[in-house]
Parts: C-alpha cells; structure tokens; sequence
C-alpha cells in the first residue's frame, strides 16, 4: 500500500514551498519613497533595517500583535517605521504615512509575490484524490483574505481550511499550531496526516513530534537540505515530485 492510500490530511507551508518573494524588499520600500517625493533608501541599510525591525516586533508582540490586541494595521506600522529608523531614514508624519500605506498596500497585494508553477495543479491533485488539504503558515490574516486568492489558490478550489499564526495566536515550531491544523481537518490523526514544508525547525521537527508524516521541500538547493537527508528526512526539489514519491513512497514511511 502506498503512503498516499493512508493518508487522509494534507497540510502545506506557503512561503518556500507554494510561493516566493519577488524582488527585493528595497525595491517596494523604494517606490513608495520615491512616491512620495523622496529619493530612494539604500536597499543594503533598508534590508538589514527591516530584518532587526520585524524581528524586534516579533519577539514583543508575538503573532502579529494577537496576545497584545494590537490591529494588524499598527503592527506593520511600527516595524516598517523602525525599519526606517534603523536604516538611517527619519520622515516627517505625513511622509511617513504616505510611504506606509504603499508600502502596506503592496505586501496586501499579489504583487511582491510568485506562486511556483506546481503549486495550483498538486493542491487540486491532492483534493481530486479526496484528501483534506489545510494551510499552515506564520502568516498574518491578508494570507487568508486577500493574498491566496489573489495569487489563484483559493479555499474551497486548492485547500480547505487554514491555519495562520495572526488569526491563532500560535506560531511554528510550536506543535500546537499543527494540533490545531488536525482538529481543523475534521479531527483526523496525525498518523493518517502528512505535512510539508522547507524548514527542517519549523515544519518537519514539529510536525513529526506530533506523529504526523512530515517532508521537506529544498526548491533553492540550500545547503543545508545534505544535513535534513542525513536526519532520514524525505527532502524533494518541487511538488512534482512530491506527487510522483506519494504515489510510489510505501506506507511504512
């Protein structure tokens, strides 16, 4: 019997593994600058700014602000604000708010993202086969609204439920998010459940500590991804061949 008869539950990461960045982070901080009359910040500072920033809010106000209460909105705004400020950028109110809210607006929007060719036809494949498939993500509530659909991977056509750190107030690694994702699923048990993902810390550990099935996605050959295999992680370049071991991989898996 194969792996893909056992199982009655998928779940999927999105950034890595269903979509990625476009460019540059400078670039959209960059014209929204630009749009508001102001030249355009160093993309090196701006991008070291942004990481130090987000990772700063993160630590605070976990989860997007939901312990906090703490509106998606204000949350982005103080973080891209302190990017700024650590990038060496300080603007007046009224400049600040108008770079903001294009800069809020473009990462709402399909636009600073790619979805990787696979993506759509596996999670239709996944529920033509009549399995469960449900989003796991550190994802703030635009994932959900506007992000997926936008990019064509709709809940209800690709997926069937989702599960993001801003709407749960739980992120990865920690497991409960993916207890979350299973009771979601109709209760389903971890063993007939099987996550992917691209990080080794927070999609495979966790799920596998849960005694889901769990696989790694390595679409940029990192070189970490020799290090995942000599764990005895099953890692795969794309969902096509995700969808070609499934249909091979024996259920002893």
């Amino acid at each position: 019997m194969t792996l893909l008869a056992k199982l009655r539950c998928v779940t999927i990461d999105v950034t890595g593994t269903l979509m990625a960045y476009k460019g540059e982070l400078g670039d959209y901080y960059c014209m929204a600058a630009k749009a508001a009359g102001h030249p355009c910040p160093d993309y090196k500072r701006m991008h070291e700014g942004f990481k130090l920033a987000y990772k700063e809010m993160a630590k605070n106000y976990p989860c997007f602000g939901h312990a906090a209460k703490m509106p998606n909105i204000v949350w982005w705004k103080t973080c891209v604000r302190d990017s700024f400020v650590r990038a060496g950028y300080v603007y007046d109110e009224e400049t600040f708010e108008k770079i903001f809210r294009r800069i809020y607006a473009s990462f709402g929007s399909s636009a600073p993202y790619t979805v990787f060719p696979d993506s759509q036809p596996f999670l239709r494949w996944l529920r033509e086969q009549g399995l469960k498939v449900g989003i796991v993500s550190n994802a703030e509530y635009r994932y959900q609204d506007v992000i997926l659909p936008a990019l064509g991977l709709n809940e209800g056509s690709e997926w069937d439920f989702g599960v993001f750190s801003g709407l749960e107030g739980i992120e990865k690694p920690n497991p409960k998010i993916y207890e979350i994702a299973l009771e979601r699923a109709g209760n389903i048990p971890p063993e007939q459940t099987l996550h992917i993902g691209d990080s080794i810390r927070k999609d495979y550990e966790p799920a596998k500590s849960i005694g889901m099935h769990a696989l790694l996605m390595d679409r940029f050959k990192t070189p970490e991804a020799a290090e995942w295999k000599k764990t005895g992680a099953v890692v795969l370049p794309d969902l096509s061949a995700v969808q070609e071991w499934l249909s091979s991989a024996e259920s002893d898996f």
